[in-house]
This record gives C-alpha cells, structure tokens and sequence, in this order.
C-alpha cells in the first residue's frame, strides 16, 4: 500500500518507487512505495521479521554488502537514483548515514572515531577535523561530556555515551539523511530517553529515519509512521493517523496490542 499522500505537506528527501528486495530466490520485502519527508523523523514499526531492517538498509545501498541479495525497483535521494549505473554506493553511504541497534565504536580514541569518516574521505586539515569533530559531537550532544577525554580511548564510554558517539560519527561527514536502527533497544531508561531527544534535535537540520520495536517510542519522536507486516508495508501515514485512526484493521491490531 502506498502513503504518499500523507508527506504532501513536506519536501521529500527521499522518494521510493516499487522496491522489492530479495535473497536468493525469497522475496523478503515488497513492492514498497513510500516518499520520506526531510526533516522530519520517519518511524517504521511491526513485528521481528517484518522488513523493517532491509527497507531501511535498502536506503543507503547496505544490503549491497549481503551475499545474494537483489534490490528492485527506485529509490532517490533528493531526486537522484541511489541505485544503478554509475552511482557510487560509497558517496551514497556518506549523504545516506546509519547507526546499528548496537553501539559499535572502535578501539580507538574519541576523537579518533569521530574523525574517522573524515580521513577515510581523505580530510587531512588538522583544524578543520578538530572543527568537524567539536561541531558532530556538539550536534551529538556529547561535546560537553567527552570535551577534556578526546584522547581517551571510547570503549571506556557508557553504553549511551557510546551510542551518541556513533551518532557523531556519523554526523562527522555531514549527511543529509541518518538512518537508525533500533538506536536505543539495548539501552537503559535514562539513555534511551537521551537518545530521543537528540533524535527531535537533529530533525531540525537532518532527516531521520528510525526503525523502532518500542512503539510508544515511535508514537514520540517520529512524525510519520510506516507499519510493515511479512514483508509489506501495510499502512504509511502520519504518526498521529497511525496510531489514533489508522485505515487497516492489521495496523490497529498491532497498535493496540492485538498481535505482535
């Protein structure tokens, strides 16, 4: 089912016709057709299995990384095709940028992980990083924690710490669009509310996207809502019509608690 009618208000960032995604012979998603609001934050929600995940790896060309998986159909960012001749999956990945469920800092400095995309990039300007580095882990909110430990190694971070700090990875290159996959399930109560509202400050400047089990964590950082279900996405809209009037006796199932 498509939603597009429901992001008619806003710019699109990211416009996605007919994806299907499959490995091997098995189709796992699709067709999905869907038009992603920028800035604004984009929830997707539905049991284990659904398809939330490669949907979501499906926006910034990850699954090219997954033996025997196929991508169908188009998808494009601020109105150029991701997928196709041509288009470099590498500067896909630097506008697309993603953090995992589970925070995944390397053994290496603060400072050191922030920069890192920036030397991958091949930024050798010591001022400018250091700049880069302050400027994403401010937007991160972890500038004024980590300020005087930027030669500290991260893994001595908390777990919440560590996850802010993959966000400023993250942000480090300044993408337009950050994709998150359940960025606060393996976090305590105090951390996850953190991350969520660092989540509502970057949608000022960034597109989000944001994978979600938790859905009264949906209901509160996104504004537009996808419901998946065995590889379909059954209802796009709004987070409000979602979750107080959805068109889909499944969405309303999951939503209250029928099924899930």
């Amino acid at each position: 089912m498509n939603g597009d009618a429901s992001t008619d208000a806003a710019k699109i960032s990211l416009s996605v016709r007919d994806l299907i995604v499959s490995y091997g012979d098995k189709r796992a998603l699709g067709p999905v057709s869907m038009e992603i609001a920028e800035k604004h934050v984009t929830a997707l929600i539905g049991p284990s299995g659904c398809g939330k995940s490669t949907f979501l790896r499906s926006l910034n060309r990850m699954n090219d990384l997954v033996l025997g998986c196929r991508v169908q159909g188009d998808v494009r960012l601020d109105g150029q095709p991701i997928y196709g001749p041509g288009v470099d999956p590498v500067e896909v990945r630097r506008r697309v940028g993603m953090v995992f469920q589970k925070s995944n800092p390397f053994p290496k400095t603060i400072f050191d992980n922030v920069a890192y995309g920036l030397r991958i990039g091949g930024m050798r300007d010591r001022a400018e990083i250091a700049g880069r580095v302050e400027r994403a882990l401010e937007r991160a909110a972890l500038w004024t924690e980590v300020k005087d430990r930027l030669g500290e190694n991260a893994m001595g971070l908390s777990g919440g710490q560590q996850q802010r700090l993959c966000i400023a990875r993250a942000l480090a290159v300044e993408p337009e669009v950050l994709l998150m996959d359940e960025p606060a399930s393996a976090l305590d109560p105090i951390a996850t509310a953190h991350i969520e509202e660092l989540i509502h400050e970057l949608a000022r400047d960034y597109t989000v996207v944001i994978v979600t089990h938790n859905m009264q964590q949906a209901a509160r950082v996104s504004d537009y809502t996808a419901f998946f279900y065995m590889g379909d996405m059954v209802e796009f809209a709004s987070t409000d019509t979602i979750f107080t009037h959805p068109s889909q006796p499944r969405t309303e199932d999951y939503v209250t608690g029928r099924f899930g």
